[in-house]
């Protein structure tokens, strides 16, 4: 628990750095919002016991990408993490539509082609909300084997 802190707050103290040393990121800020949530969904999962072997994974033969990939004891996890600062439009898990279920599930195939073909999978979703109120400490709950059809 205490290396999960430490590895915590030297990622907070170079992303610090980076804001004072690097030109200003000229992305929308819900994408800023979205890789705040994607980290903390990172280090919820991993307090949870999950191993993360891949973050962002893309594929050249597929559109889209799946933000992180998992072992949750013997099954493989994709995982599709949803940020929001609001509750007042589409729930996260929602907002996985048929369009992205379809991509995650084409990019999810090309990932499991390099794995033993008997390997057990699944797909969950990850909700983050960050409250104003609770900017350092966000709401996160896990949906565990979501379904890819829709």
């Amino acid at each position: 628990m205490h290396s999960a802190i430490l590895v915590r707050g030297v990622i907070r103290s170079l992303d610090w750095l980076a804001e004072q040393t690097l030109p200003p990121d000229k992305r929308p800020t819900h994408q800023h919002i979205g890789q705040r949530g994607e980290e903390a969904a990172y280090f919820h999962l991993r307090n949870l016991g999950y191993i993360v072997v891949a973050r962002n994974f893309r594929t050249p033969k597929c559109h889209g990408e799946i933000d992180l990939i998992g072992w949750e004891q013997d099954v493989l996890c994709f995982i599709e993490v949803k940020t929001r600062t609001s509750r007042n439009v589409k729930t996260p898990e929602a907002a996985v539509d048929r369009h992205k279920r379809r991509e995650i599930a084409a990019v999810a195939r090309e990932y499991l082609r390099r794995l033993p073909p008997l390997c057990q999978w699944r797909f969950d979703i990850v909700s983050v909300y960050f409250d104003e109120s609770q900017v350092r400490h966000p709401h996160i709950e896990v949906f565990r084997n979501a379904s890819l059809s829709a």
